[in-house]
């Protein structure tokens, strides 16, 4: 799930899939959307949802994969401890989306108590900052807040984060203007998103040297207007101030051979050759992407997608092609061939490391009727929003897989990021 172009200058935004075949087919389901207090902010025991008995390492968070919000399939999730800078008051969230594909964590007002007291991030001139972010498919808008932030035993203090909130000032036209409003729990299917992409800042330089329509906004009571904004002002990506374990993440899912699963537990693990249980495998691939978009080249049945992202934040995989036939509307935005079909690729990095992936697309609506409704499922892929340059590698391609992402200008064992490996 990456924003429209912004220091990525040239990057699509990659997708939220939360509407079309789900939606049409009545996904609703379980799940808390709710957020439970904690007294202060000391590392808590982590347990694995499938072994409760398990307790993860201080450097480990478990994912689930799960009915979460709204019934939204292939969704990872995680919780996130936002407290007060410096202070005891906080608030832990559950279900925030895990994705690879942003940077930055996302959380709504709605989540937290006036307790969580989060002071306003400001511009270089002194005035209040909103940040409109913007993704295929529609948009989040609210205040740029200053939090401590602790996932499983890492913290980052003073981070700016966005507060989503639909009611502070006026949306903008030039916010809005861009899909639908994804400002509540329930339209954006996740109570956060947690961005732990490649890059460390969500817009970067780009935003830091000019002000552009659609990214950040400086607020005056109700009216607000494009606005710079310093790197280090930025909503950021947490993962960068976690200390030694800040050069990366690894996201690791067990398949689904079945073809879908009520549910899915895995882990989000923090650090690249840091410790014992993040090292890289002498046979993992490194895929060097572009430092400015993120990207590189995958190329399927002849066909060159030079605008490729690996994203968690994506509900299947998502290219344009003409040897799958598109569901039937309103599911369009997902393949229904008649039988299964396996597909080959090869994506190649900006370092000149090429790897051949081999996938299996199935008819969505077909899985979906005959799941009952299930949580992971695997074989999911479409045409939606994507366009022509884009393979998006969503979360159908980490069942099965550790997938590491690298953060730009930190040094790991196979070099400084930014890159992705598997």
């Amino acid at each position: 799930m990456i924003r429209f172009s912004c220091s990525r200058v040239a990057l699509l935004a990659a997708t939220l899939l939360i509407a079309g075949f789900v939606t049409a087919c009545g996904g609703g389901g379980g799940g808390s959307s709710g957020a439970s207090s904690v007294s202060n902010t000391s590392s808590p025991s982590s347990t694995s949802n499938s072994s409760p008995a398990t307790v993860l390492a201080a450097n480990v968070a478990a994912i689930t994969v799960d009915h979460g919000v709204s019934g939204v399939p292939n969704m990872p999730f995680v919780s996130v401890t936002v407290c007060t800078p410096g202070g005891s008051s906080c608030q832990t969230i559950d279900h925030v989306l895990v994705d690879t594909g942003s940077w930055g964590l996302r959380v709504f007002a709605s989540q937290l108590p006036t307790s969580v007291a989060l002071p306003q991030q400001t511009n270089g001139s002194g005035a209040p900052l909103a940040e409109c972010m913007q993704f295929f498919d529609g948009y989040t808008w609210g205040s740029v807040r200053l939090a401590d932030v602790q996932i499983a035993g890492e913290h980052a203090a003073s981070l700016p984060i966005q507060v989503i909130d639909q009611n502070y000032a006026a949306v903008p036209t030039s916010c809005s203007n861009t899909g639908a409003a994804r400002n509540t729990p329930s339209t954006l299917a996740a109570n956060g998103i947690l961005g732990v992409g490649v890059f460390k800042h969500d817009c970067g330089a780009a935003c830091a040297n000019q002000a552009i329509s659609g990214a950040y906004y400086a607020c005056t009571g109700a009216s607000c207007a494009p606005t710079a904004v310093a790197q280090a002002r930025q909503v950021a990506n947490p993962v960068p101030y976690f200390g030694a374990d800040g050069n990366g993440v690894l996201v690791s899912l067990p398949a689904v051979p079945s073809g879908s699963a009520a549910s899915v537990t895995g882990a989000l693990i923090f650090g690249i050759g840091t410790q014992s249980n993040n090292a890289l495998g002498g046979s993992t691939q490194v895929i060097g992407v572009d430092p400015l978009r993120g990207v590189f080249t995958t190329t399927e049945n002849g066909t060159t997608y030079s605008g490729s992202i690996i994203d968690s934040g994506s509900t299947g995989l998502f290219f344009a092609t003409n040897q799958l036939p598109v569901c039937a509307s309103p599911n369009q935005s997902y393949y229904c061939p008649n039988s299964t079909e396996q597909l080959n690729a090869t994506n190649q990095g900006t370092n000149g490391v090429t790897s051949a992936v081999t996938f299996t697309v199935g008819n969505a609506a077909q899985i979906w009727q005959s799941s009952g409704g299930a949580s992971a499922m695997p074989l999911f892929a479409g045409p939606a929003f994507v366009g022509s340059q884009v393979f998006d590698w969503g979360l159908p391609f980490f069942y099965g897989r550790t997938v590491y992402a690298a953060i730009e200008q930190q040094a790991t064992p196979a070099g400084a990021g930014p890159y992705f490996a598997y």
